[in-house]
Formats: structure tokens, sequence, C-alpha cells
């Protein structure tokens, strides 16, 4: 049977607040000062301010659902359509909201969510659908835009954090087909300082033990040693290369010290059975346990399922239920610890897919309209916006693209969006260019 959209574009596979920010801090604090605290083991060595910093940083998850997932089986369900496929929709906790029947956990949870409907982009290949929904606008080459990530590490990071300010956790930390991506430049012009700590597989960081002939003294000598070579190397070079490196170097020390944090077998089973057993749910657990105990920024990415070209409603009857109860069980957890309202988790991909099913009962990319969900820090609950119409083929009314996303997460952050960036002999970026506006609609 022909399908009623035969006739639209059918894409195919291409294969504490600001306070303790690190300038903000070396602006206010006296030289001496610092490097006196800095010189006994760091601002995070002492527990009471690491706990308060804990309890009042603004940090974010952000979910990302590689391969992009369908509106129609989650978000934005379309029942007796031609579009809608064999599931149905479920009222949800607010009046007249249905979503996926896929979603009940979600849909018990709505008056904690925002649900954003009217999403268009312009990219229907992944590659590019993942870098400028991470990056937050279009190459301008030969400059390359830090990612959302990187530049939340920047903003949420603190001075002397262990824990690494940005972190992605994935099921295949190597790369898969998008390597080209995982392996590329996140932090972009920010610098090293500020790109991922990449961690996946079995859950936990290898090799950071100190050496067993090596005690902590030596090892301690060692790096300051290194560090004052390096350092003067850095100042005699003026090298921005040498100091992302020092950063580095900085960095894996941080590591050494919270690695165990890393470690899922750490956490309570009942826990672990809530979530898993699968990679995705693990990594979200992770990513609570993670930023519970002082990371701004933790990305958990799932490989690539929902790129559903195939069999979609048979691949889609397992994905929408694990992410169901994941989603459930972070947003749950975070609200029952009083930490809601400072994390800001997102669920999203790329883009969505095609209203149509093709001829292998699949669904293929489609950036013209679809559907993410936000909670948490800075977002109204209980709330959906914009719309689609009658089969969910294009926006009805206002939609908002990366760029207004940006400004979204931003302004929810205390960020402001619109801020320039200050890098020397660069030209001028801002944040969130063209002064886009956030969606207001779901900002509280």
């Amino acid at each position: 049977m022909r399908s009623p959209f035969s006739h639209l574009p059918n894409p195919a596979c291409g294969g504490a607040d600001h306070g303790f920010h690190r300038r903000k801090f070396l602006q206010g604090a006296g030289a001496a000062g610092a490097l006196s605290l800095m010189s006994w083991g760091g601002l995070f060595s002492m527990p009471a301010f690491a706990e308060q910093v804990k309890r009042s940083q603004k940090r974010c998850i952000l979910l990302w659902l590689c391969g992009a997932p369908s509106q129609f089986e989650t978000w934005d369900p379309k029942p007796g359509r031609p579009t809608s496929g064999p599931f149905r929709s479920i009222p949800t906790r607010l009046p007249g909201i249905h979503f996926s029947e896929l979603m009940p956990k979600c849909a018990s949870i709505a008056d904690k969510l925002a649900v954003v409907r009217s999403m268009k982009t312009n990219q229907s290949e992944h590659l590019q659908g993942i870098e400028l929904l991470n990056r937050g606008a279009g190459p301008r080459p030969p400059f390359i835009r830090p990612t959302l990530g990187s530049v939340l590490a920047q903003q949420l990071g603190h001075l002397d954090n262990p824990v690494p300010n940005f972190i992605l956790l994935d099921p295949c930390p190597e790369g898969n087909e998008y390597k080209e991506f995982k392996a590329g430049n996140w932090a972009g012009w920010l610098g090293a300082e500020y790109a991922p700590v990449r961690v996946g597989g079995e859950y936990r960081i290898e090799n950071v033990l100190r050496a067993v002939d090596l005690n902590a003294q030596d090892h301690e000598s060692r790096n300051a040693l290194r560090r004052f070579l390096t350092r003067k190397f850095e100042n005699d070079r003026k090298s921005a290369a040498a100091a992302s490196q020092n950063a580095v170097f900085e960095r894996v020390r941080g590591l050494m010290s919270c690695a165990p944090l890393f470690d899922l077998e750490t956490l309570p089973a009942a826990d672990k059975e809530r979530y898993g057993p699968a990679a995705f749910g693990m990594h979200t657990l992770l990513a609570r346990h993670l930023v519970e105990n002082g990371a701004p920024f933790v990305m958990v990415s799932n490989g690539m399922p929902w790129d559903s070209h195939v069999f979609h409603n048979e691949i889609y009857q397992m994905l929408v239920p694990e992410l169901d109860k994941v989603l459930y069980h972070l947003i749950t957890d975070l609200e029952q610890r009083g930490m809601l309202d400072n994390t800001l988790v997102v669920a999203m991909g790329e883009f969505g897919r095609t209203p149509w099913i093709n001829q292998a009962r699949g669904r293929d990319h489609y950036p013209n309209a679809w559907s993410l969900m936000m909670a948490g820090c800075g977002i109204r609950r209980g709330v959906v916006v914009g719309s689609t119409d009658i089969d969910g083929v294009e926006v009805a009314g206002k939609s908002f693209n990366e760029k207004n996303l940006f400004a979204t997460i931003f302004s929810a952050l205390g960020i402001d969006p619109n801020a320039i960036y200050d890098i020397p002999d660069l030209p001028t970026f801002h944040r969130v260019e063209d002064r886009a506006e956030p969606i207001r609609e779901i900002l509280s």
C-alpha cells in the first residue's frame, strides 16, 4: 500500500553557582591566600567546603539518545492516524496530554517534566546532526566551536575539583561508526582541559593506581618537579598547547583520587536492579552518582540503537520501555535527594523519525518536526510546548532550533547565552549566535 506521505522527502541513512568558577576565583581572591590554599591540597580537600559546593552547585545530565528517537512512540503520539503505528497513547498527569503507551512511568511523572514537541532543525544525517545539536551552531571553518559539555564544564566547573568537569559515559568509548565525532575536538577553542573524560564498558576507570613500588611522597615529588618544569616551559613559550597539556596532567591526578566514584560495584544492589541491567541504565545510574559527588556535567550516550530504519516497531518495543524506566528513576531519585532543582536533565537525540513507515518497516531520519524532554534546574514543571499537525508532518505554529535549545539550557543554568567568548585572536563568537531566544515557555 502506498504511503500517503510518499511525496515527502525520505532521507536515507548516511552512515555553588558560579561563585567558585576558576576565573572568578582568581580575579577575586588574594594571590597569596589562593596559593597557600592550593599548596596544602586545594579547596576540595576541605570536607565541609566540598559538601557545601556539592549541595549548591548547578549540574546537568544529558541523556544522548544517539541515532535519533521517534517522537511518535515517545512524546508526541498520533493515535488513530496513518503515522501512529500500532501503539496507542495514554493519558498523563497533565490534563489533555498523552504520551505513547510505551511510556507509562513518564506519564505518571509528567507533572515534573517539560516536553518540547516543536523542534525543527536542518541536518538529516547523523554526524552533521550530532555536531549541530552538541555545538549549538553550524560549522564556521577553520574555527571549532566547543560542545555543550565543554562550555558547561567551563562555566559550572570548580577550582581544584578532583571529579572531572565533563564526563562522557559511553558503552563503546573507543568510538562507533561515528568515531570521527567521538574522537574529535570536543572542547574547540576552550582547550583540552574542557574535553571529556570518556568512560564506558566496565563502568570503571582503569590504570589509575599508583605503582606499588612508588610511595606517596616520591610520587608527589615527581609531580612537583613535572609541574615546575612544564609550567616554566609554558611560561617561556607562552604556549596554549602546553597549558592544555598541564591541565590534563592535573586532571589525571584528580582521577586517581576519585576513581572509586566510577565503580558501580560500590553502589547498592537495589539501585542497580532498578536501573539495569542494560548499559544505558547502568550509565545513567552512574551519572546520578557522579553529579551527587560533584561532577558538573555528565553526558550518557547509548550507541546507535534508535536508528530504526528496519523493524521499527519491534525495536521500539524494547527501547522505549527501558528509556521510560530509566528516566522515571533518574527524575524520582534526584527529587528524593533534593537535587532536582539544581540538576538539569535533558533527553534528546540528533533529530526525529519520519511520519511514514518505509518498505523495510522502519522510520527514517526526520529533522522537520521532533520532540525532546527537559526537567529540573531552571525548568518549569508539567509543561508541553509546541505541537505538530494532525499527522506529525510539520510543526504547527512556532518552531525551535538548536540555538533556541542552547539558549534555554544556558538560561536554565544561570549562564548568559548572549555572552561573547573571551578568546584572544579569534573573531567574535557568542555562546548562542544570532541572539536566539530561549524557549521561555519552559523556563521557570
